[in-house]
């Protein structure tokens, strides 16, 4: 039976398929986007589930029919590989692009674009550092977070114009290799960053950081190493981080939290993933429904919220990003 939801998978050196019916078939997308190149983000739009946009190493790319047909975008990213996208909820012509490294911002749909220099620390542990996130505060939309890989987080106040490097999250260089950022608002609003090391919280604006670190798969590893992270659609206390034994690693896992990273456990899949969980996907109008993708190729989806879990018989090589959009 076809399901009332698409899938769209991003990777490295396979560009972008999309499957209409949730996995049973797939499209795969070889014009305007290269069916060959890198596609490390997907972002839908908040205001539009048929409209998503693709970042890759060949430039941005829209589609305004979930994901069937695409546009490129005029935008002045040269040779800059895309590796975050986000679109502002409060006003959706205000798109923001993390490449290696910095960022660019359009307000006005992608017609117009404006440079965004964060401040970077260059070079970095691994060269040039890779902007990994980029959140737009549900709050207040003048405030925007980014994770760098690797040099922490940083935010700005105004829009994009102007960037605060945030307080390290630990001694450890690779404390502040940010692999994914997440942001849980309400009485006591909570920062969630993904590190090699864990899920880092800050509960006063990223001043402070509290990690938690999940086990090891086997003794000798150097420590349980994190990818993704994300808040349930319909209930942001419910937290699923992409887990693994390293990078890209044997294997992995999606750790779950009911209470907002207070415990956690590591959920059941029916085939053991063949490297780390690398990242999530879920929509608004459908919150039961998640993907979770290995680096290497697995999708796993489940449609009650995470308790339980099919793999897809479609495989695919190195997944860098997933998305998924109602029907």
């Amino acid at each position: 039976m076809a399901q009332d939801y698409t899938l769209c998978v991003g990777t490295v050196g396979g560009g972008l398929s999309c499957s209409p019916d949730g996995g049973t078939t797939w499209n795969r997308i070889r014009n305007p986007i290269p069916s060959e190149c890198n596609v490390r983000a997907l972002a839908v739009y908040p205001d539009n589930a048929h409209r998503l946009l693709a970042g890759t190493d060949v430039g941005l790319f829209r589609s305004e029919d979930a994901g069937n047909a695409w546009e490129k975008l005029d935008a002045p990213i040269g040779e800059r590989q895309i590796w975050s996208v986000t679109v502002d909820a409060a006003h959706p012509d205000t798109i923001f692009v993390g490449t290696r490294p910095d960022a660019f911002r359009s307000r006005d749909g992608g017609k117009s674009w404006d440079t965004l220099s964060l401040g970077v620390t260059l070079p970095c542990p691994i060269g040039i550092p890779r902007t990994t996130n980029m959140l737009v505060d549900s709050r207040d939309s003048n405030i925007i977070w980014a994770g760098i890989e690797v040099d922490g987080v940083y935010q700005s106040r105004d829009g994009g114009d102007n960037w605060v490097h945030l307080p390290a999250l630990g001694p450890d260089p690779f404390e502040g290799d940010i692999h994914g950022l997440a942001l849980r608002t309400g009485a006591t609003t909570s920062v969630y960053a993904t590190t090699p090391f864990g899920i880092a919280t800050s509960t006063d604006e990223g001043e402070n950081w509290s990690y938690h670190h999940f086990p090891k798969f086997h003794a000798e590893d150097r420590r349980s190493y994190c990818r993704g992270v994300m808040l349930k659609a319909d209930d942001p206390n419910v937290i699923f981080v992409g887990n693994g034994d390293a990078i890209p690693g044997i294997t992995g896992t999606i750790q779950r939290s009911k209470d907002g990273g207070q415990s956690w456990d590591a959920l059941q899949l029916p085939v053991e993933p063949n490297s780390v969980i690398y990242w999530f996907a879920t929509h608004k109008e459908r919150p039961e429904v998640i993907a979770a993708a290995s680096l290497y190729g697995y999708v796993y989806l489940s449609t009650d919220g995470g308790d339980s879990w099919q793999k897809l018989k479609k495989e695919f090589g190195e997944i860098r990003t997933v998305a998924l959009l109602p029907n």
